[in-house]
This record gives C-alpha cells, structure tokens and sequence, in this order.
C-alpha cells in the first residue's frame, strides 16, 4: 500500500499565501518596490557562481560579472526605496516612478544585449528557445522605456496575475493531491476490514479438520477371522 502523502495542504497553504500577497502588492506600492529590487538581488548573486563555472572565456566571465554588478546595485536602490516607503521615510513620487521604469529598462536590456552578444561575436553556444526570448526581453525592455505612462502599477497588475494564475493552480493540483489522499485513507480502512475477515477465516480453517486427516475410529467389540 503507498504511503500517505500530505503535499496537497502545502499547496493549499502556499496558493493563500501567494493570492493574498499578490493582492496587497496591488494596493501597496512599496512592497512592489521591495519585491522587484529582491527579485533582481537574487537573480543576480544566484548566477555568479553557475556562471563562473560554465563560462569558458575571461571576456564571457568579465561582462556577465558587470551586468550581475550593474543588476544588484539597481536591486539594492529599489529595495531601499521599497523599505523607506513602507516605514514613511520616502515618498513614492513621480521621480522615484521613473528611477523604477528605467531600473527594469536597464535590467532588461543589458541581459539581452549581453546574451546577443556573446553569441553573436564570443562563440556562446545556445538553444533557440534561449535565443528568441531574449530578443523578447529585449523588445519589453524597449518597449518599456518608449511607453510613458509605464509605471509600478503595470507591475503590480502582472504580479497580482501571476499570483492568481499561480495560486489557482496550486488550489487545482492541491485538490487532485486531496483526493488522492481520501483514496488512500478508503484504502486503508477497506485494507483493515479484509485484514479482520482474513484473521476470521484463518481462526475458523484452525478449528475445522483436514481433509487429508482420515479419522478411523477403533471397535473392540467386532469379532477376530482368522
């Protein structure tokens, strides 16, 4: 019988905690400010050591270390301002607007321009996959610096929707989880039923004779023919 698996409430548990932070990231434009610089942050430092071990040029390692350096210190602006404004020491105004449109700007930007160009001109290897979704990132890059009215409310409506999409789909996978944990635990008591009728029959085959066992039964009284 398989074991008992209780992955379902961990999803259920991380689809309200994902929904309802994506809901006050929507209503509080600091936290998108702190969440975007801490996404940055990290998608920067956690590729520094990957990168140094799978590059094998100095000049790939060089320029991939200037963009997670330009990428952090930008992080490190938006989380300052993000933790400022939640303690009401920095108003978000419309400078503060633009230093986030251009940070993305940036970010996105120079991860293309870097991938296309060790590729183009550092022999790179890559997938197509890869390849055309940096020429995505590089078209929203662009398109962001072009669009004037792009703000950290666009940003907010896109995480609030990935926070939804994604909880909705942990609900949904959390739920087929659930049921099969129901069908276990009907298994289980199903299993303990059949055990007790099993011990039952054992109990009762005991207690009947064998069928190979002949029971001859001794008559002193039938008289001796010789």
């Amino acid at each position: 019988m398989k074991k008992a698996s209780y992955g379902w409430l961990l999803k259920f548990i991380l689809a309200a905690i994902l929904i309802t932070v994506g809901a006050t990231m929507f209503f509080r434009q600091e936290l998108v400010y702190l969440i975007t610089g801490l996404g940055i942050v990290i998608f920067s430092l956690f590729r520094i050591v990957p990168l140094m071990k799978s590059l094998n040029k100095e000049v790939l390692r060089t320029i991939n270390l200037i963009e997670v350096l330009i990428d952090t210190i930008l992080g490190a602006i938006m989380i300052y301002a993000g933790i400022q404004a939640l303690n009401n020491e920095l108003a978000l105004n419309d400078g503060w607007g633009l230093v986030y449109r251009y940070t993305l700007v940036t970010v996105f930007v120079i991860r293309a321009i870097v991938f296309l160009y060790s590729v183009t001109f550092l022999g790179e290897k890559t997938e197509q996959v890869k390849f055309w979704s940096h020429i995505i990132v590089f078209a929203i890059g662009v398109a962001m610096a072009a669009y004037q009215d792009f703000n950290a409310e666009w940003v907010a409506w896109l995480i609030l929707f990935i926070s939804v999409l994604g909880g909705g789909y942990l609900i949904y996978d959390g739920t087929r989880g659930y049921g099969k944990y129901r069908e276990f635990s009907k298994e289980l008591n199903e299993g303990k039923v059949k055990e007790k009728e099993v011990k039952k029959d054992k109990r009762i085959e005991k207690e009947l004779p064998k069928e190979s066992e002949v029971i001859i039964e001794k008559d002193d009284d039938r008289p001796y023919v010789s």
